[in-house]
């Protein structure tokens, strides 16, 4: 099992890993980008879904998500 399928996002934007004990503030577009990551949505997927809600381009989207999911590496998530 992935680590990011064992977080409990809720809504205040707050993912918590029970068996880590480790919380971590998101934004609302990063708890989206968790949501669909633990729906094993791929980072294109991801990107692409994105790009097209909130009309914004892929190579701009795929800077900020490819930089998210490095912090996410870092913190052990991913």
């Amino acid at each position: 099992m992935r680590v990011i399928d064992e977080l409990i996002l809720d809504d205040n934007n707050i993912a918590f890993h029970p068996m880590m004990g480790n919380s971590y503030k998101l934004n609302p577009i990063a708890k989206e980008i968790l949501s669909l990551y633990k729906q094993h949505k791929t980072k294109d997927e991801i990107i692409e879904e994105l790009s097209k809600k909130y009309d914004v381009s892929y190579n701009d989207l795929h800077i900020d998500v490819s930089d998210f999911f490095s912090k996410l590496k870092i913190y052990g998530i991913a």
